[in-house]
């Protein structure tokens, strides 16, 4: 297999600082997203993610996480929104918030 992924290039995207402040709050949603899911799906806490038991560590809240997952989910988020801005769309900040 000679898979070689391609990605949109947004090395020279850099984010607003609004922007950057959403992103924790955007990662820790992209957590329990994947939570709601899993354990619709039937999983549930457990030591060391087993497949077979349908059991998973990271179904806690997104603040007990290991800093490494917590780091995956905002990695996520801001390889999306930089993808969304590298495409020509933006994001404004509504007034209010």
């Amino acid at each position: 297999m000679s898979y070689q992924p391609e990605h949109i290039d947004t090395s020279k995207v850099q984010l607003s600082e609004h922007l950057e402040k959403l992103i924790e709050r955007l990662a820790k949603n992209v957590h329990n997203v994947w939570a709601k899911q899993r354990l619709a799906d039937g999983w549930r806490l457990g030591p060391v993610r087993d497949d077979e038991k349908k059991e998973h560590p990271c179904l806690v809240p997104y603040e007990q996480l290991p800093e490494s997952e917590r780091q995956y989910d905002r990695q996520t988020v801001t390889e999306t929104i930089k993808t969304l801005i590298a495409m020509g769309y933006t994001i404004n900040k509504p007034p209010d918030v």
